[in-house]
């Protein structure tokens, strides 16, 4: 989609359109162009590739996005995150910390228009840099549903970390395709072998290593293509020097790296034995002992491999993006290995309660007479300096227009945006139409959050009753762990910041807000602490609010501890003038086991809690005067406004199971609006509450996170008495992070193919570069104590650990702890 800005940039594209264009002077060349661009764009669907560019945090991935932009003619020159120029890491607050926070989505073509060979179209390639801080993680999980693809990248000196293993879970769980980049190569004490081996031990998939790294003595040159045999080196960004396999062999003959010639035989075999477990063709091939497989035939097949995404066969490529090795070679992967949307499965919905494939659901008599003309799931919603609240969508099904009225299935209401845009972070261009399978921005939507689907249909027509509540995998939120509290400065203050929080709340449903009626205090709720801090920074920098933040402190829960009386409400109260009477039983629970096992398709689970709605239909279905569904989902909302102030502390109610009847015997109900049903809810679940509370059956839950701390094995000792004894947590497993020493039961560590280090091959003890020991310890530990445990850790290690620590669950307060509260 960024013909155009290739074709106003000059020499990139050479053709018809920009002889024309000389003709023309200034806007009058857009318009032609950008017909052709779009008409051209729309018809081929094998041509897009979405990928999404996942890691630990500080790996690399702004860099390699980076490096990607510049050499696809996005950028002309080379973003640096140390020097915080970088197109994706946009806002301030990244390019200052050095870290990524959205994900910024940016498109480009490859290969560029003068490498493309006769008769081939370039690759339209979609990319989402995701954050890699644990604070973030629902920023990931929120994106990677809407990846046919993505690329993990590894610090090659750090190897897999904790993150890494966190991230590659979540792609699994929703079946992504992924191929593994180890950078940072050029770096003192990276080891590709190292790297290689714990990809096997540690994301429980067997390495295919598609390229060796290339190495001159002790520098890192660049990369050896064992399928093609070829070899790339650079001298700087720009000299590229490609060998064929005949130069190859002659080049590697007269350097000091001879050894290199025979290695690169060894890993085509190796990653021929290994594909052949995987797939039939090469099977058939290996058993003919065919020696010389066509590279053509082995590309197919690793498509093939990863093409279910279930993470069994895992392409491993080398490189180091900060000096430009592997980059080019790396894009063409993307597009030789990556699936395009055609190729995935139908994504999955939830229609009302019950799950579905999208093309049954299409296919299905009603959805065909309700003329619906395209699909769409909001992925990120934004507040772009220049262009207002933006709403980045993928289409799964049709054509979405520019002008077309969208039906909000979450909100239930209708919006018409005020254009598309294709945005390459925050550039921004205006495009007629979004086809299926591509990815862009909605202008102007006032209603939408992110999670939300969108539906168009042919003509503006009415949308059928039964389409009105597809929702295409909507995410789920983890529970906040860490709030503070807010106090504005009078009236106007209060405004802004109530609009700053609801603007805020929109582009991030994990952070959330509450408004205490009789203080005025907001509540501010996130997922740690650097979550709140940057939401914080951001809404500062906006909106100039004038209020007193209070520290950040944690956030604790409250629960039942045993079923409550079931309590029966009355509530007819007009609700906004309207005259109505509803009524309705509730019961409030603890979760046990048996309620997730029987997750029935009416219960729905929100914020760690179980709702569990049933409205009994009288034998005269017509004498029920209100739509089912919609009285439904009025309950749901007001049995969550029930829970969100527990009696104990005003806290959040967690691991509640709430059961609700609804009352439909006759006379039980007069004319009921949505608010009547809310309303019930609310004062149900509140009053039954109120129960426990006089009964002392309220307990505090505090967030206990999972932390894994990776420290030298000499102030290993040191740290775990800190862990235990000083915060109060307790230790699961201590680990020797070196990577032989792991192996899994499937994946034998010994077969894995690895070319070797140039260093192992070191013999006098001057040269040898020694790796120390290192230990990493796995514990869980309450968040109280680990809100400053980072800087803490320092002094008992020198500074030599790294910690990561992700949300576990919650766990009561007891003993000495609860007093303390």
């Amino acid at each position: 989609m960024l013909v155009l800005s290739l074709l106003r940039r000059g020499p990139a594209a050479r053709g018809p359109v920009c002889s024309r264009a000389s003709q023309w002077p200034g806007v009058a060349l857009c318009t032609p162009v950008r017909q052709a661009a779009y008409s051209h764009a729309a018809t081929h669907l094998e041509n897009i590739r979405n990928i999404g560019i996942i890691a630990h945090v500080d790996a690399g991935k702004t860099t390699t996005t980076e490096r990607m932009l510049y050499y696809s003619g996005v950028t002309q020159r080379v973003g640096d995150v140390d020097a915080g120029n970088t197109v994706t890491d946009f806002l301030e607050l990244e390019r200052e910390r050095g870290i990524t926070i959205q994900s910024a989505a940016i498109t480009f073509n490859w290969p560029r228009a003068q490498d493309l060979l006769p008769g081939s179209q370039p690759k339209t390639i979609n990319l989402i840099d995701t954050p890699g801080h644990q604070d973030f993680r629902f920023e990931v999980d929120r994106c990677l549903p809407i990846l046919d693809g993505a690329v993990c990248i590894i610090d090659s000196v750090k190897g897999v970390e904790a993150h890494t293993e966190r991230v590659w879970a979540s792609a699994h769980e929703f079946s992504v395709p992924r191929i593994v980049y180890c950078n940072k190569l050029d770096r003192e004490g990276a080891s590709f072998k190292k790297a290689v081996l714990e990809i096997g031990t540690r994301l429980k998939g067997w390495p295919l290593v598609c390229q060796i790294p290339w190495w001159e003595k002790e520098d890192f040159v660049g990369v050896i293509d064992v399928i093609d045999r070829v070899g790339y080196r650079w001298k700087s960004e720009r000299e590229k020097t490609r060998y064929g396999p005949s130069e190859l062999q002659e080049k590697l003959a007269s350097s000091s790296n001879q050894h290199l010639v025979g290695e690169i035989e060894q890993a085509r075999q190796a990653l021929v034995e290994g594909l052949a477990d995987f797939d039939e063709v090469i099977m058939d091939e290996f058993l003919a002992e065919n020696h010389n497989i066509d590279s053509a035939i082995i590309k197919q097949a690793i498509r093939r491999a990863i093409q279910s995404g279930d993470g069994r066969v895992i392409p491993v490529f080398a490189g180091s993006s900060f000096r430009h090795i592997g980059v080019e070679p790396l894009m063409d992967a993307i597009t030789d290995y990556m699936p395009n949307p055609q190729e995935r499965p139908s994504v999955e919905v939830r229609v009302g309660s019950t799950r579905h494939r999208l093309d049954e659901v299409l296919a299905d008599k009603k959805a065909s007479k309700s003329h619906i003309a395209s699909v769409a799931s909001v992925f990120k919603v934004f507040n772009h300096p220049k262009e207002g609240v933006i709403s980045f969508v993928r289409v799964y099904h049709g054509t979405m227009t520019r002008n077309a009225s969208t039906f909000n299935t979450n909100m239930l209401v209708n919006e018409r945006p005020m254009g598309i845009l294709q945005i390459s972070a925050s550039k921004t261009q205006d495009i007629q139409e979004l086809s299926v399978g591509q990815i862009g921005a909605l202008r102007g939507l006032k209603k939408a959050r992110t999670g939300d689907t969108l539906v168009t249909t042919v003509g503006g027509k009415p949308l059928n009753e039964s389409f009105r509540h597809v929702q295409v995998r909507p995410p789920e939120i983890p529970p906040p762990v860490a709030f503070l509290q807010v106090e504005p400065y009078g009236n106007v203050a209060t405004q802004q910041l109530q609009i700053a929080l609801e603007n805020t709340s929109r582009e991030d449903p994990s952070l959330r807000w509450s408004k205490n009626p009789k203080t005025e205090q907001f509540t501010i709720q996130g997922m740690g602490k650097l979550h709140l801090d940057v939401s914080l920074y951001n809404m500062r920098q906006q909106y100039k609010i004038d209020a007193e933040f209070g520290p950040i402190e944690v956030d604790y829960k409250e629960c039942v501890n045993t079923r409550t009386r079931p309590q029966n409400i009355v509530f007819d109260r007009p609700v906004a003038s309207k005259p109505g009477k509803a009524s309705c039983t509730v019961t409030l629970e603890p979760i046990e086991d048996h309620h997730r096992e029987s997750l029935l398709d009416s219960a729905v689970e929100r914020d760690g809690n179980i709702y569990h709605i049933t409205i009994p239909v009288p034998d005269d279905p017509n004498s029920l005067t209100f739509d089912l569904e919609e009285a439904r989902q009025q309950l749901l909302n007001g049995a969550i406004a029930g829970l969100a102030r527990g009696p104990r502390r005003a806290a959040p109610i967690h691991g509640c199971h709430v059961t609700i009847e609804l009352d439909t015997s006759p006379g039980a109900f007069a004319t009921p609006t949505g608010g009547h049903f809310s309303s019930v809810a609310r004062t149900g679940v509140q009053a039954a509450l109120k129960d426990a509370f006089d009964k002392e059956q309220i307990n505090v839950l505090e967030p206990i996170m999972l932390a894994h701390i990776t420290c030298p094995e000499a102030t290993a000792g040191t740290v775990q008495h800190d862990v235990t004894a000083g915060a109060g947590g307790h230790v699961l497993e201590v680990n020797d992070r070196s990577a032989e020493s792991t192996g899994d039961d499937h994946i034998d560590v010994s077969k894995i193919y690895t070319p070797p280090d140039p260093y192992d091959s070191v013999t006098s003890l001057r040269g040898k570069k020694s790796t120390a020991r290192m230990v990493e310890i796995v514990a869980k530990v309450p968040y109280k104590e680990m809100l400053d445990y980072d800087n803490h850790l320092r002094s008992k290690t020198a500074g030599r650990h790294s910690m990561t620590m992700s949300f576990d669950s919650f766990a009561k307060v007891v003993g000495h702890r609860e007093k303390g509260l």
